[in-house]
């Protein structure tokens, strides 16, 4: 019997690695831009075309590499960060393992141009599928050009499994700024299609945040900084009133290097703890300076986790320090019992004794179908023209009567006839729900969760029909969204319109809003806020719940456009809201699969009243 066992050729065992390095473009994109890092480049410039399905060019000004490097790099773990495994436990480069390279050239069509700044020369490089096709020397600027293209040309199953176009350039936007939060010391800029996304000049670290984030987020951030044997923490929060329902713009690096720890994520979220809401999270931009001998980055694929030798230590000292300054900065909710009003000095404290009842004379006698001009007693024919004159004095004192106890009296027409005319009669209570009798009993319906399920059906119609009606805003709004936010808002575009937005693109990462859905009511709407709000819900919804697209968009337009509980309704609107609601295909439930109505029966009243 032959042997079974054999090595596998190089082209196929760098087929496999690339599985686990190189999983879609933005991983391509987050492994050469750690390499221009590395190379100790200070101007890094990103192309991408068809969402790096096309093209990914990278330009840097680094170091560059000899002409056996160049031809070096491109072999499975050839690396020039580890010689020996005690290095593994000293690392301060991005880069150490010397996969990604070779796994890159694996399954892309790849062209590399490279030039050190002593040399005269440069060298150009070729490869195809992990197979050299050209070697030459070449005029090139110093520092390091690598150009991939096609990636996935020949392992068609994984080119398949890719996301559209504005998905994976998110993913390539979210490992573009990793890097650059982590370097504000390098200039980065990012093309995409000819478009200029970013263009990030040096500075420090609040400069790049404001750059990547934009302009608004300058007043949003509170310094954190903290130094001890253990850990050099520093950084920024973001104050409570602009924390999101996502956590997309949460940040940790150790050593400059992005990573994914719930754990210490969990540390400062207890430092926000009765300042935010259970489904509200803070933004942070938190770097940690610690000894690499006491951290092991070797454990995941993509080095995005770490493990480390004190955890619960570094864990205390994150919490203390985000509380120190939520407390320095004063950004917590404050109560000011020795504020002045503007008003306290203006009502004049009087006894209710001396309060004088206003007289007012009027004319019992007046006809307004008299013919002659004015009455027997002198009055006007007008009946507006009556004269009335009351009392200056002790004025003040009237103002006494916010001082006695308001008697709330409820009314129930259960014996009247209005009952018995065609539209029922309906009860608000507490402007929260609404109470009507039924035969058996009560019934009781939340009205907010019943205005959701009716808008959410509503928009489900308009989001197959794509006949949303548009209700045109006297001023249109001008929206900028963070470069993220905004090829998530692209690729969603056809489907708000239908929904009844008419909005277009306008500039770099702006939008205008110049209608809002018909459905929305005529009430003051703030578009600006509107929107954001649909963005930001749409993202909660698809992390938190995996729904569709389609279900995503009705269920956050509804959440945001429903009347709140607290809103008064009169009679006519509550009876047009319960007409719908039962109009609906599901009219017990909620989007979000509460009950919207409760019945409480006769026995049951009985049994409170010990019947």
């Amino acid at each position: 019997m032959t042997d079974i066992i054999h090595l596998l050729p190089d082209a196929v065992a760098n087929q496999i690695a690339a599985g686990e390095v190189v999983q879609r473009p933005a991983s391509a994109v987050k492994e050469l831009l750690e390499n221009s890092i590395d190379a100790g480049a200070d101007k890094i410039q990103l192309v991408i075309k068809d969402a790096g399905k096309a093209l990914i060019q990278i330009i840097d000004n680094g170091c560059g590499m000899s002409v056996t490097d160049a031809r070096m790099c491109f072999e499975r773990h050839a690396t020039s960060k580890v010689k020996k495994a005690e290095d593994l436990f000293a690392i301060r480069t991005m880069g150490f393992r010397g996969e990604a390279m070779a796994s890159i050239a694996a399954i892309s069509q790849v062209e590399m141009k490279t030039r050190r700044h002593e040399d005269e020369i440069g060298t150009c490089i070729s490869i195809e599928g992990a197979m050299v096709t050209a070697q030459e020397p070449v005029a090139t600027p110093a520092g390091t050009q690598i150009a991939i293209k096609n990636l996935f040309f020949n392992t068609p199953a994984r080119r398949n499994f890719l996301k559209s176009n504005p998905v994976e350039m998110r993913h390539i936007i979210d490992e573009f700024q990793r890097v650059a939060l982590a370097h504000p010391g390098v200039f980065f800029s990012l093309h995409h299609d000819g478009t200029e996304i970013f263009n990030l000049p040096k500075g420090n670290l609040k400069q790049r945040i404001v750059h990547l984030f934009g302009n608004n987020y300058n007043e949003r951030l509170v310094p954190v900084e903290e130094e001890t044997t253990i850990i050099n923490l520093k950084g920024y929060i973001g104050k409570p009133a602009f924390a999101k329902k996502t956590r997309g713009e949460q940040f940790f690096f150790v050593n400059n290097r992005f990573i994914k720890d719930p754990y210490l994520n969990h540390a400062v979220s207890s430092a926000f703890e009765d300042l935010l809401p259970d489904d509200s999270y803070p933004l942070y931009v938190l770097f940690i300076e610690i000894d690499p001998s006491k951290i092991d980055v070797n454990v995941h694929p993509t080095k995005t986790e770490i493990k480390y030798l004190d955890e619960k230590s570094i864990y205390a000292i994150m919490k203390s320090a985000v509380k120190r300054s939520i407390g320095r900065y004063n950004i917590s909710p404050t109560l000011d019992f020795d504020q002045e009003t503007g008003f306290s000095n203006m009502i004049t404290q009087k006894a209710v004794e001396d309060i004088v009842p206003p007289s007012i004379n009027f004319n019992p006698d007046f006809n307004p179908f008299a013919n002659d001009s004015s009455s027997s007693s002198g009055y006007a024919s007008s009946p507006r023209n009556y004269e009335a004159k009351p009392s200056a004095k002790n004025w003040g004192s009237l103002y006494e009567i916010v001082e006695q106890p308001v008697v709330e009296q409820t009314t129930f027409y259960a014996d009247e006839p209005i009952l018995e005319t065609k539209q029922k009669q309906y009860m608000q209570l507490h402007n929260r729900y609404i109470v009507s009798q039924i035969k058996s009993g009560l019934m009781v319906i939340d009205q907010q969760m019943a205005h959701e399920r009716i808008l959410y059906e509503r928009f489900l119609v308009h989001l197959d029909d794509r006949k949303g009606a548009s209700q045109q805003s006297l001023f249109p709004q001008t929206i900028t969204l963070n470069a993220n936010d905004f090829e998530l808002a692209k690729s969603l575009l056809d489907d708000i319109k239908s929904l009844g937005f008419d909005v277009r693109e306008f500039g770099k990462n702006t939008l205008v809003v110049e209608g809002v859905p018909v459905d929305l009511g005529s009430s003051n709407i703030n578009e600006t806020q509107l929107f954001e709000q649909l963005i930001e819900g749409f993202k909660n919804s698809q992390q938190e719940l995996k729904l569709t697209k389609r279900d995503s968009l009705a269920r956050t337009l509804a959440k945001n456009s429903a009347i709140k509980a607290g809103t008064a309704l009169a009679q006519e609107e509550m009876n047009t809201l319960i007409d719908e609601l039962f109009a609906c295909k599901t009219p017990n439930f909620s989007v979000s699969g509460k009950p919207i109505i409760q019945t409480i029966t006769l026995g049951e009243l009985d049994k409170k009243f010990e019947k």
